[in-house]
């Protein structure tokens, strides 16, 4: 007996419903209602491997806000989005945070690491400095 699922796409704005049709060995047989090459990718790694950008915060030590948002440089499999927020959840940064850094290198072992999104200075005599300001409220690479 075949399965149909019945998906909308996510990849672009449109949001095409999309239904995909298997057969007993879960291969796709089917797939209707793309509107573009896209919409067909995404509907058949939906429904024969999943894979999620994860998004969440983690804490930051001396820090102008208490914590630093972060995600998934890459997909990884949706099963191991709760195993991937259990590693999240442990780290801990210090302060100044800048986008792109890598708070935790190939999480899982999946080749995919968990970088900040957003810039978090540190206070120091008053004024919040960073490592990506420039002129006086950029800290020199030895001070952090």
């Amino acid at each position: 007996m075949s399965k149909v699922t019945e998906l909308t796409c996510i990849r672009c704005p449109i949001g095409c419903a999309i239904t995909v049709t298997q057969d007993d060995e879960g291969k796709v047989t089917e797939i209707v209602g793309n509107s573009c090459q896209n919409g067909y990718l995404y509907a058949e790694n939906e429904v024969t491997n999943p894979t999620r950008i994860v998004t969440s915060t983690v804490r930051v030590d001396g820090g102008v806000l208490p914590v630093v948002s972060v995600k998934t440089n890459g997909d990884i499999p949706k099963a191991r989005m709760f195993d991937c927020m259990k590693e999240i959840n442990r780290v801990h940064v210090r302060a100044p945070v800048s986008i792109g850094d890598v708070v935790l290198k190939d999480v899982l072992g999946l080749g995919v690491d968990i970088v900040a999104t957003k810039n978090v200075g540190v206070m120091k005599d008053g004024r919040v400095y960073s490592r990506t300001g420039s002129g006086d409220d950029q800290l020199p690479r030895d001070s952090v």
